[in-house]
This record gives C-alpha cells, structure tokens and sequence, in this order.
C-alpha cells in the first residue's frame, strides 16, 4: 500500500528549505501554462473539442453536482487504493487515457515515450495510443515493469488491423482497447478554422509507417514518399464497427478486449454479451460528439447494466475528488487525459509524473479525511446527487 497523500509533506518540506514546486498542483494553472508551452496550434488540438464544446465542458462541470457524505470515527491512517484488473494487482485506480497526439506534446516530440516512462515511474498503468510518434514496441519497453495497454483505431484493411494487434500481444500489452466512435472525426471548429488535422501533416504515424502489412501498401517506404504514405493512411482509417465484428476480435486475439465510447446501458449489456472484458464508460471527452450529455451522470447506469463486467471510465477528470467519485460510482479504474498531457507539455516524463502523483495524493487524501479506508469503502459511500 502507497501513501500518495504523503506528497503534500514533500512539497511543504521543500519549502522550508525555499524550494517551491516545479509545476502546478491544480488543474487551472496547469493548463493555463501547458496552453503557453504547446503554442496555438497544439493547443487548439489537445484542449478543442467539438462544436461549441458545450458537451466537453459539461463533462468536467459535472463532477460538481454530485457530493459525497464523509465518515467519521474510522480508522483510515492506512489506505488501500489498489485494484484488480485482467488478472493483475494495480497500485492505484487510475490509468493514463489514450491521447492521439501525446508525441507531439513534448519538446523532442516524443511524448509516447515520455508518457510512457511517467506510467514506469508512478506505476499508473498507460493506455498507449495507435496514433504515436514512436513504434508501439519502444513505447512498451519504455513503461518499464508497470502493465500497459493498446488503445486501437481499427483500420479497414483488416490485415493491417490483425498486424497491429499482434504486434501489441507480441510486445506485451495486456489489453486491447478498441475504440468505437471514432471512424470519422467530429466537427471540431478550433482544428477547421486552422485548417490544421496534424495526422494529414504526417504527424503521429508511426505505428502505421513501421507496420510491414501498411508498408506492403506503398510502392516507396513512408521516408521515400511521405505524402503517398499519409494518404494511404487516410484510406484505411475508420473502419465502422456493429457487434458482428465482436466475433472477429475474439479470433485474433487473446488479449481482454475492453470497448471503449459506451455511455447506453443497452449498450453495455450487448457488449458483455459479446464477450467484452471490461466496459469503457466515454464519450471522447467531448471530442466526438456535442450535445451530448457528461459522461460522469450517465456512468451508473453503465455500471449496473455490465454487471460483473468492470468499467472503465474517463471524461472530464481534473482532479483526485473527480476521480474518487467515479469510483464511487462504480468504476473500477479511471483514466486521467488533458491533464497528464499538460504534464509532458510542461516537464516531459517528470511533469506527467507530477500531475498524475497530484491527482493520486488529492484522492487518498479525501479518502483520508472522509474515513474510507478502502475503495470498497468509497463504494459502500456512494454519491449523492447536488440539486441547488
């Protein structure tokens, strides 16, 4: 068991000596300086969303109309934050959401790989992205001894679809995440206005130009004829999804298959029938789709619908008290996006590190201070929903 609550007594230690942190603790300074470092572009990229970003935003303003009723008199001096997952024991509940243009986060845009080595320092497991600047294989070395898994945009050519996983299995991932609202890409005003989609400018690809079955498509390698290999891979991306392919995924891998974009119970249920793993509870953090409704407020239903079936859940987490009360809700882990990414923005490895440690030490803290001891506790808690 961690004591993540015990970072604050680093902090106030180190001011003692004069030494102020490095970067923020809160989410609206560390965005307002990541926003600074990425510069309009990456910035309109990572924080847009879609439309009048009204769904995005609500995602996050969300959290605040469900509270949670602390306990007193109960022994929470040591807490236990772990969970079990597709048969292994994590430290802690969160997990680091796959983010497409992460390698493009960092100065040396290679963001995956320091993305990669914040999961290997803080052992928060890292769902890496099919869109990356650095080979799948390099960014699973590169998370050390913590589990990670692959988050997949199916492609339509099924071969290259069947190559991707396999090079996943073959690296070690211990999960497949495939993600179902994404074969065409949302209306996004930030991206249109600057006429700026950076995977056209042959950004994040990797993964596709190493790929031996995409390469096999091409008449010169990706280095020799970029601008046929970006179009190449504008024309097999987007696969549509139904639940008939359910059967395909299960004949390819033996990976735990986790669907991510569920938000309908109906839905959820159909998925476990399927033979799901896990059910991924987001709607893209608003990226996909506006007008929709925040993800947090429809998580229970989800929850209730899957059963034994664990959820994942993301969407709007800013903070350790949002992600304690997803848990609350019944998520069994839950990812954490923008903000990690403002991490490497601002302090590459270190500063994602930073910000997902913050996160873990605001959430064991309130689990302190509210006396639950455990997330069976937190669980047992429940939330209540704020109506003025």
């Amino acid at each position: 068991m961690s004591n993540f609550g015990a970072m604050q007594n680093e902090i106030y230690n180190a001011g003692l000596r004069g030494i102020l942190p490095t970067w923020p603790v809160d989410f609206a300074t560390l965005e307002k300086r990541a926003h600074e470092a990425l510069g309009p572009g990456l910035t309109n990229y990572v924080a847009g969303g879609c439309g009048d970003e009204h769904t995005q935003n609500s995602n996050a303003s969300a959290f605040h109309h469900w509270g949670m009723v602390p306990r007193m008199m109960v022994d929470c001096s040591v807490r236990d934050l772990s969970i079990e997952l597709f048969g292994h024991t994590y430290p802690t509940p969160l997990f680091m959401a796959p983010i497409g243009l992460n390698g493009e986060a960092t100065q040396d845009r290679h963001g995956d790989m320091a993305a990669a080595r914040a999961s290997a320092l803080t052992g928060v497991p890292f769902c890496a992205s099919t869109l990356a600047n650095d080979p799948l294989e390099d960014v699973k070395a590169a998370c050390g001894d913590t589990p990670a898994w692959f988050q997949l945009y199916t492609p339509k050519n099924k071969e290259l679809a069947t190559s991707l996983i396999r090079r996943a299995e073959a690296a070690g991932y211990k999960a497949l995440v495939v993600t179902l609202d994404t074969w065409v890409t949302g209306w996004r005003p930030r991206d249109l206005n600057a006429s700026n989609f950076p995977q056209l400018r042959g950004k994040v690809l990797q993964n596709y130009f190493t790929d031996p079955v995409f390469r096999s498509l091409l008449a010169k390698a990706p280095e020799e004829d970029s601008a046929a290999a970006i179009f190449t891979w504008a024309a097999t991306f987007g696969q549509v999804l139904t639940w008939d392919d359910m059967a395909w995924f299960k004949s390819v891998t033996k990976l735990p298959i986790v669907l991510k974009g569920i938000c309908h119970p109906d839905d959820a249920r159909r998925a476990v029938d399927c033979g799901a793993d896990a059910v991924y509870c987001s709607n893209h953090g608003g990226r996909q789709a506006n007008g929709g409704i925040a993800t947090i407020d429809l998580l229970e239903d989800v929850v209730k619908a899957s059963g034994d079936t664990p959820v994942l859940f993301d969407s709007g987490i800013r903070s350790g008290s949002d992600a304690v009360k997803a848990l609350a809700m019944g998520a069994r882990a839950v990812g954490v996006g923008r903000p990690y990414t403002y991490g490497l923005a601002l302090g590459g490895a270190d500063g994602a590190a930073w910000v997902l440690r913050s996160i873990l030490a605001e959430a064991d803290l309130l689990m302190a201070v509210n006396g639950y001891p455990t997330l069976a506790d937190v669980r047992a808690a429940g939330v209540r929903r704020i109506t003025s």
